[in-house]
């Protein structure tokens, strides 16, 4: 077996850290050591985790030590996917107590195995033609029950609008009225008018649905329909399910990872899966063009620490596999761009909802306030300057402030 090992950090308490450290190292991979034989050992040492560094933290009032401990795991003990790493370094301990998940550190020989995004950063600007701001998209308010014409129009006043894309809402399952390949098709005409008008194309982002062993092949069939995006509930069906499609030749369209269900993962401090590995490091590296995450602004509002973090995960250039667009999302209006912009520079998505269609003028206004304001943030001009040649950002800014 090879040596190489996944460094996997945990935050957790015990009375000793130290011990606790050689118990996990121990107990989730060979199950027991000392009361082996010799022989035994020499069999399965290639298999043996390794307790690599210990930090305490703080001594807490009931004697306990509360810190970090970061394990080494061979490769070797791992297929690679992503339901194999995590069963393997945090299956049955995350049911040890008080214990997260921080972080995972893998060599290169795993990454490998691995699609990461097919499209990235740089595809997505090229396809949209678009490299000297952050993008802008805008999501359905609401996709339920809504007649297909209605939708229609609400698609077509975000294009004209400026957008860059358009996403479906996550929850977008029931679509009786506006059937998956037909909205599509549908979509793609009207994008088609409007770039013909305004020379700009708008992507839109499909939620793609179904049983997971049908995803793949309605994933080809909406690319046949003229698919140019789709969006995904990575939690909801798995790592693997991003992991496969991402990877599926015939799917050749940017995929956009939604963080539903995530709540259920990290907002403790002391149990469950951080955001950064959660959102970040594990979507880009399952094949995640672009990544939803909690903005630190709205009203599920994430720690703005661990936001950057998350972004930091999807952009950091020592990866081996391509960048993922961050997408801070909820709670953003066109007041917010200046904070979204120096918290997350450059290579980002602004995703809006209720700041565009809950505009005074409209969805198509909205988008327009929004776009005004990136403008005038990525060439230094404060955004009541900008306003002054801009009705929609005015308008904007008298409803929503220009700030949180």
């Amino acid at each position: 077996m090879s040596e190489e090992r996944i460094l996997v950090t945990y935050l957790t308490q015990a009375k000793d850290l130290n011990k606790k450290a050689e118990a996990i190292a121990v107990g989730m991979t060979v199950g027991s050591w000392t009361d082996l034989p010799a022989a035994k050992q020499a069999e399965l040492r290639p298999y043996l985790g390794e307790a690599i560094a210990v930090e305490v933290l703080e001594k807490l009032p009931d004697g306990q030590e509360r810190g970090t401990i970061t394990i080494g795991y061979p490769t070797g003990n791992f297929t690679p996917d992503i339901p194999s790493l995590l069963t393997g370094v945090f299956g049955k301990l995350s049911m040890d107590g008080k214990i997260k998940l921080l972080d995972i550190t893998l060599p290169e020989s795993f990454v490998r195995h691995f699609p990461g995004p097919r499209f990235g950063i740089g595809g997505l600007r090229q396809i949209l033609g678009v490299h000297d701001r952050p993008l802008l998209m805008s999501i359905f308010k609401s996709c339920l029950g809504l007649p297909f014409d209605e939708l229609q129009t609400q698609f077509r006043a975000q294009a004209e609008g400026g957008v860059d894309l358009v996403k479906d809402d996550e929850i977008f399952f029931a679509d009786d009225k506006a059937p998956f390949l037909e909205r599509i098709k549908a979509f793609r005409a009207i994008a088609a008018e409007v770039a013909e008008q305004t020379g700009k194309p708008v992507l839109y982002a499909a939620n793609l649905t179904g049983p997971i062993h049908q995803l793949n092949e309605r994933a080809k069939r909406a690319v046949e329909a003229g698919a140019q995006c789709l969006l995904f509930n990575v939690l909801a069906y798995g790592f693997d399910a991003l992991h496969r499609l991402a990877a599926d030749p015939d799917v050749r369209v940017p995929i956009m990872a939604h963080p539903a269900l995530a709540g259920a993962f990290y907002p403790s401090p002391e149990y469950g899966i951080a955001t950064p590995l959660l959102l970040g490091k594990l979507m880009r590296l399952a094949g995640a063009d672009l990544v939803l995450f909690p903005s630190p602004y709205g009203s599920v509002a994430l720690d703005k620490r661990e936001a950057l973090d998350v972004a930091a995960n999807l952009t950091d250039a020592a990866q081996p596999v391509k960048p993922a667009f961050p997408v801070p999302s909820a709670g953003i209006h066109p007041g917010l761009v200046p904070q979204l912009y120096a918290d997350f520079g450059h290579e980002q998505v602004v995703n809006a909802g209720g700041g565009i269609h809950g505009h005074p003028g409209g969805a198509a206004a909205g988008a327009h306030a929004f776009r005004a304001a990136i403008d005038a943030v990525v060439n230094g001009q404060p955004l009541e300057a900008a306003a002054e040649a801009s009705e929609p950002l005015a308008a904007a800014l008298a409803k929503w402030g220009g700030g949180k």
